[in-house]
């Protein structure tokens, strides 16, 4: 789900400003997205609304975003129903629930007003991950830290299944093996990504947010299609939309 130019105000002239690859990306930052932020490093509160199972994946995935340069995270007690996981400004909700059999693993959402990122939700879909295919290690890291990577900004680096893996989450892959952690060139995307600074902060800020929920018809247009992941936005309006990462259950 690569990025060149902003998703715009309607499905339409989002598809046409859009252009895709499915090869390696030098670039794999999700349009122009980031937290505003008046210094770096900056912190990411990463809350907590998971069972006790899921606990140690976000930690790890906590652990190892903040080895970035220019973003530290800290993992502290959630806001949300995990059922629901409703957005919380100036930060991001992590969820876990059986969210039922509607055919997705994961999704990563964000609020955005202009450019900048005002909070972000991660739901991990039990309904699945309690299968054997699902139920592993692997599975649950990549998918944790993916879709917490696509909170700060990040798109994939590489969008084909098939492909040799590339030693990162962003990466899709049938076997996630190798897959579970963030690589060099995630660290060097953030850098590039906040490397300027912004008058104002959205980070840890109190104010009112759009919500999605867990059905699709809650996510907007869809705006982008690849095998087993999508892309929806929810336009309100004046600059602001939600932002939906879909990986689906292959």
């Amino acid at each position: 789900m690569r990025y060149r130019t902003l998703v715009a105000a309607t499905a339409a002239a989002a598809l046409a400003t859009l252009t895709f690859s499915t090869s390696a990306q030098a670039n794999h930052s999700w349009g122009n997205y980031h937290w505003a932020r008046t210094a770096n490093p900056f912190t990411v509160k990463l809350g907590d609304n998971l069972s006790s199972g899921w606990k140690s994946y976000l930690s790890a995935a906590s652990t190892d975003w903040s080895k970035s340069t220019v973003l530290d995270t800290t993992v502290v007690a959630g806001q949300s129903s995990a059922r629901r996981c409703p957005a919380t400004s100036g930060r991001v909700e992590v969820c876990n629930n059986t969210y039922g059999n509607n055919g997705w693993l994961g999704i990563a959402s964000i609020s955005v007003s202009g450019s900048h990122i005002t909070s972000g939700t991660v739901k991990l879909n039990d309904s699945y991950f309690n299968t054997a295919t699902y139920n592993t290690p692997a599975w649950k890291q990549l998918v944790t830290c993916q879709e917490v990577g696509h909170t700060f900004g990040l798109d994939h680096q590489d969008e084909v299944f098939d492909n040799p893996n590339l030693g990162t989450c962003m990466d899709y892959t049938n076997d996630p093996s190798t897959n579970t952690r963030p690589n060099q060139h995630d660290y060097d995307q953030l850098a590039t990504i906040y490397a300027h600074l912004d008058s104002t902060s959205t980070v840890d800020q109190s104010a009112a947010v759009p919500q999605v929920g867990t059905e699709q018809s809650s996510w907007g247009t869809r705006v982008e299609h690849t095998t087993g992941a999508d892309l929806y936005v929810k336009d309100l309006g004046h600059g602001n939309k939600v932002i939906t990462h879909v990986i689906w259950a292959r």
